[in-house]
């Protein structure tokens, strides 16, 4: 009787084991991610040219830059756990499990969220097999995408199952997969050659490095929000992993803030046909909070401050850090996107009726999407927490 009086103090579900907060976003996110899935098929069957706010000038619009968000996470994610489980660095391994089924978790959102930005998704599937054309990047980052899903969820089962000789095996090929198709994502961006503001060799590189970046913001936030969940005391072990993976990722941050210099100082030095308008839009028009506050504050500056203050010590602070820089980064993916189709291709050239910037705002089905996308991935990740007991 006693006991049971406790779990009723603690507002404990006894049909689940978990809190009452627990069970409530539980469901608040199975709404809100079958909400966007609603939206989604309504998209399919109006149209998107009817309820999307995306136009033959500006195609690629908020659901691409969520697709983008998603999949460079899932890839960073992929990449930060090898360093344990297949490479071997200790500090790495206990965050390992836990990270590669959250990279299961966002490529699968990446995939529902793209697949309500295609007009007719289940082409993809049938023609990427029937009629492969090699000479596509949208082909192969289709493929590479699939190919890495399949070695992920493979690893994670084998994880769950304790066989780690094998797991460290698919691990490699998931690692391998996920630099192919990330480089190959950009790739997609940087081979463009009328988007001034895409094209260069750097894009490919700097995807893959803003993956690692993310793939920490994502282990700093969801591994200390899993412990407070869970009500499992972060131990030393844990502590140890969350402080490598900190110092790596400010060392990713501090590599990307030299890297974003020198693209900005690119596109406005010899003001570059294109890709200037592009970066004066960017740093000092009407996409600049947008990159002061959300790609360099948020993304970048303010939680390299707090990991460099408190030298990666504190998980806590670590925990901030990582949610300040996952919303940063979201606004990072929005920004390539969105800025790199502003500017009409013959802006330079003064013809008629596109002289000017390019405007893109996003619809509510685009918006209610994206919502359901973060929502199906954090249901998700609070389900794996409970399935497989806090990834122990």
């Amino acid at each position: 009787m006693s006991n049971a009086t406790d779990i009723n103090i603690k507002g404990y579900s006894s049909l689940t084991g978990r809190g009452v907060i627990y069970n409530s976003v539980l469901a608040l996110l199975a709404v809100l991610a079958a909400a966007g899935i609603a939206f989604g098929l309504h998209a399919l069957y109006a149209g998107h040219d009817q309820v999307y706010g995306v136009t033959r000038d500006v195609p690629w619009g908020l659901l691409i830059a969520t697709y983008v968000f998603f999949v460079v996470t899932s890839t960073g994610l992929c990449l930060v756990s090898s360093l344990g489980h297949v490479f071997g660095f200790e500090s790495f391994h206990e965050i390992g499990k836990r990270a590669v089924y959250l990279a299961i978790c966002t490529i699968i959102s990446g995939f529902l969220v793209i697949s309500f930005e295609i007009e007719n998704p289940w082409r993809m599937a049938i023609y990427n097999v029937l009629s492969p054309n090699l000479t596509s990047n949208i082909w192969w980052m289709g493929t590479l995408y699939g190919a890495y899903l399949f070695f992920m969820v493979s690893e994670f089962a084998l994880l769950v199952r304790g066989n780690h000789r094998a797991a460290g095996l698919l691990g490699l090929l998931g690692v391998a997969a996920g630099i192919a198709a990330h480089s190959n994502l950009g790739a997609v961006f940087g081979l463009l050659n009328g988007r001034q503001f895409w094209h260069g060799p750097y894009m490919p590189i700097y995807f893959i490095a803003s993956a690692m970046m993310s793939g920490c913001a994502a282990i700093l936030f969801f591994t200390y929000l899993a412990h407070r969940i869970n009500d499992m005391p972060i131990d030393s072990k844990v502590r140890n992993s969350l402080r490598a993976t900190g110092r790596l990722g400010m060392l990713l941050m501090a590599t990307l803030m030299f890297f974003i210099t020198w693209k900005v100082l690119s596109g406005l030095a010899g003001y570059p046909p294109g890709k200037f308008e592009a970066m004066m839009t960017l740093i000092a028009g009407s996409y600049a909070p947008n990159f002061w506050i959300g790609e360099i504050l948020l993304g970048m500056a303010l939680p390299f401050s707090i990991l460099l203050i408190t030298k990666a010590e504190s998980p806590k602070w670590a925990w901030v850090a990582g949610l300040v820089s996952l919303i940063g980064i979201f606004f990072m993916r929005y920004d390539l996107v969105v800025v790199g189709q502003i500017v009409p291709a013959f802006h330079s050239l003064g013809a008629e009726g596109y002289k000017g910037i390019l405007t893109y705002t996003p619809s509510l089905h685009e918006v209610m999407i994206t919502v359901g996308g973060l929502s199906l991935c954090g249901l998700m990740f609070l389900i794996g927490e409970q399935v497989f007991r806090g990834h122990q």
